[in-house]
């Protein structure tokens, strides 16, 4: 079941800043179990970035600590999308 459904940053068209423990926090505050990312790429290509993948996996090392899976990461692009977990990265 959906817990939440939230933005936690905004950023500029190439840059959004992500911190990997202010994601694992809300999602201890909200008693999660599991989180999905989602972010969009608006150059409309949804590849993931080297940062993206990075990101992704502080944030999977920290959540598992603390018991919490992340599902997947989901990058939006315009015709497409990318899933982490379909695309081998998690």
């Amino acid at each position: 079941m959906l817990i939440a459904d939230e933005e936690q940053a905004k950023g500029t068209v190439d840059h959004v800043p992500v911190y990997p423990r202010e994601v694992v926090k809300r999602g201890l505050e909200l008693n999660a179990s599991a989180l999905i990312l989602v972010h969009n790429h608006p150059s409309g290509d949804p590849t993931p970035s080297q940062a993206d993948i990075t990101m992704t996996l502080q944030v999977q090392e920290a959540a598992l600590v603390l018991g919490i899976t992340l599902h997947d990461h989901l990058i939006i692009g315009k015709s497409r999308e990318l899933s982490f977990r379909a695309a081998g990265y998690l």
